[in-house]
């Protein structure tokens, strides 16, 4: 298949035959690997540009670079952390591992499993890490493409580490010994109403902890309780970790849901928002406040009942207008594609004294993206009905749309309403 760019993505022709429309696949998925080596040598000359410009501008050494994480998260639109990875990886790729580049280059090898290469050498010598790369993305003899290409994930990071290993045991020791550092928990929202719960743990405490769940349910299961294993694990594990059992009095634990009035009060089914994971329906909010100890707080209004006010003096905003600020950005970071928890509560327009302190000119933001932006070139504006208008060095211009306002729920159709909206689906029905 020799067709251009544009043939591509206007799709395979109508009557294609199986093994054509294989052949369309196999072919796209070469085209968007050498697609994304591209963006990788767009993004280092665009990080080296930029460092010209800076240190030409005076920034301190310390600071160059700064901003080109966020204006490739936005250009690729992923987040800002997403960006720096990218872009990391793009340093590591064209100057670092030249057959893997090859590889992308060639539409054979993906981001992906690029990017699971050079983590897997990040604690080598860059003459070993060139060693792995040549070892295991050199074509053969005869041109065959090397045996990484259709290695699987788990394969691949397999074939790095024990080359790795090979070369520079105590790198690799040392690499895990520091790994500790970064244990952690994380939480996400998963479909209907629960979350995926997370731990990075050193191998034995994971392993540790899962066995003794595993355990438990097992003595649960044996005894005639009739939870599968896995529902059995996850009560221990939320029993164990928050001290809630059914014999003790519950442990208190605050959890934030923002919700109307009427949605609270008057069977309204305008969504809840639970700070940390996003929109719930709000009957499911109502039975969860059913039986909790409430606080209620009105979301302008302090718990006194004293109206926040919506203007400061101060350069920093005040605890209540940050709050307000963070309830009404939903908790997320305004920088499109960022999904971070906001960290700071900072102006829109910046100047010299931080620009004015309103309700209109404030925004949350995480930490990357609020150091981002003070970086040179970059400006911000609020926009029309709450958007944020960012324009990066480069003169491109991104707008961040308005948070969810919390409105009263529209008024019931009228009975004519209703006749003609029943109209409209039982045509749509019928077609």
């Amino acid at each position: 298949m020799n067709e251009t760019v544009d043939q591509l993505l206007a799709g395979p022709p109508v009557g294609a035959s199986e093994g054509e429309l294989v052949d369309w696949i196999s072919r796209l998925e070469e085209v968007k690997c050498a697609a994304e080596v591209v963006q990788a040598e767009a993004a280092v000359r665009l990080d080296q540009a930029t460092r010209v410009r800076q240190a030409e501008a005076g920034v301190p050494a310390r600071k160059l670079g700064e901003g080109v994480a966020s204006q490739i998260a936005l250009a690729r639109r992923v987040s800002p952390a997403k960006g720096a990875k990218l872009l990391g990886l793009a340093k590591i790729l064209v100057a670092e591992m030249p057959h893997t580049f090859g590889l992308m280059k060639a539409g054979l090898f993906s981001q992906w499993q690029a990017t699971i290469l050079a983590r897997e050498t990040a604690c080598l010598s860059l003459e070993d890490r060139r060693v792995i790369d040549y070892q295991l993305c050199t074509h053969g003899p005869d041109g065959e493409p090397p045996a990484v290409v259709m290695m699987g994930r788990r394969q691949l990071e397999n074939a790095a580490k024990k080359l790795a290993i090979t070369l520079d045991q105590e790198s690799v020791v040392a690499r895990a010994a520091s790994a500790e550092k970064d244990r952690r928990v994380s939480v996400r929202p998963a479909p209907d109403t629960m979350t995926w719960l997370g731990a990075l743990l050193p191998v034995k405490d994971g392993v540790a902890v899962f066995a003794a769940l595993d355990q438990a349910a097992k003595a649960a299961q044996a005894v005639g309780d009739e939870r599968t294993r896995g529902q059995v694990m996850a009560d221990i594990l939320v029993d164990r970790v928050t001290g809630r059992s059914a014999t003790d009095a519950k442990p208190r634990i605050e959890v934030k849901i923002i919700m109307t009035a009427d949605s609270l009060a008057n069977d309204a089914d305008q969504p809840a928002m639970v700070e940390g994971y996003g929109p719930v329906p709000a009957a499911w909010a109502r039975e969860s406040l059913a039986d909790a100890e409430v606080f209620v707080r009105r979301l302008f209004a302090d718990p006194a009942g004293n109206l926040v006010a919506m203007e400061s003096r101060s350069r920093k905003a005040p605890e209540g207008l940050a709050e307000f600020i963070a309830t009404r950005d939903g908790g997320i970071c305004r920088t499109n594609g960022c999904d971070a928890p906001i960290r700071n509560v900072d102006h829109v327009e910046r100047h010299a004294d931080g620009g004015k302190t309103s309700a209109a000119n404030l925004q949350g933001l995480c930490e990357r993206c609020n150091q981002a932006k003070e970086a040179l070139g970059w400006q911000a504006r609020p926009g029309p009905d709450g958007t944020i208008i960012t324009i990066t060095p480069t003169g491109h211009t991104y707008v961040s749309p308005p948070p969810d306002t919390w409105q009263p729920d529209p008024p019931p159709l009228s009975r004519g309403e209703l006749v003609l909206r029943d109209m409209i689906v039982d045509h749509a029905l019928a077609a």
